[in-house]
């Protein structure tokens, strides 16, 4: 048995109105799919998507020639064939064999899965109507990104008047804390949501002594990404409660037994589409510890270019028992093809918008967008030139209106960020 050809075509997908707001400030290229269609020489075929533009893994052609003739059973190991590829052949070999994908990965361990709704920074409003959308579908879960340009406060406060106290937040701070002196003081008070259960990477994973003084300070379990610090400094130091793992099902499988060693839970981060989502369902069915819910980020797209939609049930969805992925590509999402996997730029250098970050007494630092050669409010906050955390602060987006005003601050925020005492 062997792989007779291999295509690949693009999607571009849209978002829901309130992610495609959001996402549009850094993270609009997740709309691109790259679908990768994979056919045996028996006639079997197996198919797989990959986001070109945030992956674990993307599928080069130098991949695609490797793994063109070749056995795929023998190769549906190897993560390097990027994530789409990767995904299309365990689907082949499934159904070449007659078995669901989780039967080649291992002993199943359970038939439903835990998943989580997932957000970009937004404003506390957007995440409570983001809330609302996810109870009325079946979610118990949220992970939030927690960012010192909106009021994080508030945004806890209004999640959780959206849902019960059963529903639960991960507050992903992506290190912008910065430092344990800065965090303990943010995350003690956060801690009196009694909704809130994760904090997600509070500051650099690298600072050892600064991760245990905060996981010895809160009442919430820490997360890290997993193997940075390597996992046995990180388990030894006492620096997490458990793992958040990106990656193949090699490379999942791996982990899935440190954790099983350590007897510390993860949750994959396997983004995409149904696709995606089913894939982190197969893995999820084997991995003892994968009991934190799956963040794949299905919710923001519009379609989920399968024929029969996933459905998520009290906070879980059902792992397939049908040969290989168990699910069929949806011929009608053909509507979003395109021909090239470009993603538009989108901020000052574009002409289209600038950013401020507006603080509660009124001063107002203006950026070209979020990450910029010269300075946007990401590294500006890294480097410690922002207010951290503070109540009341907000992100404004001033798009190009035409006028003088706005001219004149798009061509100084090119230069580097504008401080100034007015508000929009």
């Amino acid at each position: 048995m062997k792989i007779k050809n291999i295509e690949t075509f693009w999607l571009d997908v849209p978002f829901h109105d309130v992610p495609d707001r959001n996402m549009s400030r850094s993270c609009h290229g997740w709309h691109i799919v790259e679908m990768c269609r994979v056919e045996l020489d028996n006639g079997v075929v197996g198919m797989g998507e990959t986001l070109p533009h945030y992956t674990w893994g993307k599928v080069s052609p130098k991949a695609i020639e490797r793994a063109k003739g070749a056995n795929p059973f023998a190769i549906m190991w190897d993560d390097t064939l990027g994530a789409g590829l990767q995904m299309a052949i365990l689907d082949a070999c499934g159904k070449a064999a007659q078995v669901p994908v989780h039967k080649l990965l291992g002993n199943q361990i359970r038939d439903w899965c835990p998943i989580s709704w997932w957000g970009i920074d937004m404003s506390p409003e957007d995440y409570a109507s983001e809330t609302r959308d996810a109870v009325k579908l079946g979610y118990t879960s949220f992970k939030q990104k927690a960012r010192p340009w909106w009021d994080v406060y508030e945004q806890a406060r209004l999640t959780c008047a959206q849902a019960d106290e059963n529903f639960k937040l991960d507050f992903d701070f992506n290190e912008l804390l910065n430092t344990a002196g800065t965090a303990i003081s943010v995350i003690q008070e956060l801690d009196k949501f009694p909704q809130i259960m994760i904090y997600e990477s509070p500051i650099p994973q690298s600072d050892i002594n600064g991760n245990r003084r905060i996981r010895r300070q809160t009442r919430c379990a820490i997360a890290m990404h997993y193997n940075s610090p390597p996992v046995y400094t990180a388990t030894r130091e006492e620096v997490t409660d458990g793992w958040v793992f990106s990656g193949g099902a090699s490379g999942g499988t791996k982990a899935a037994r440190w954790c099983d060693h350590v007897n510390q839970p993860f949750w994959l981060q396997l983004v995409g589409t149904a696709w995606t989502t089913t894939m982190a369902a197969h893995l999820g069915a084997v991995c003892e510890k994968a009991q934190w819910p799956a963040v794949t980020c299905m919710n923001m797209y519009v379609d989920q270019l399968i024929t029969e939609p996933i459905e998520v049930v009290g906070g879980y969805y059902r792992v397939p028992d049908t040969p290989g992925l168990g699910i069929e590509f949806n011929e009608d999402a053909l509507k979003f093809k395109v021909d090239k996997p470009d993603k538009p730029v989108v901020d000052a250098y574009s002409d289209q918008a600038i950013y401020g970050v507006v603080r509660a007494n009124g001063f107002t630092t203006w950026y070209a967008g979020e990450f910029t050669d010269d300075g946007g409010y990401w590294p500006d906050t890294k480097a410690g030139n922002q207010s951290m955390f503070e109540h009341g602060v907000r992100l404004e987006t001033w798009p190009n209106d035409g006028s003088k005003e706005w001219r004149n601050l798009c061509d100084r925020v090119k230069i580097g960020p504008v401080r100034e005492s007015r508000q929009l």
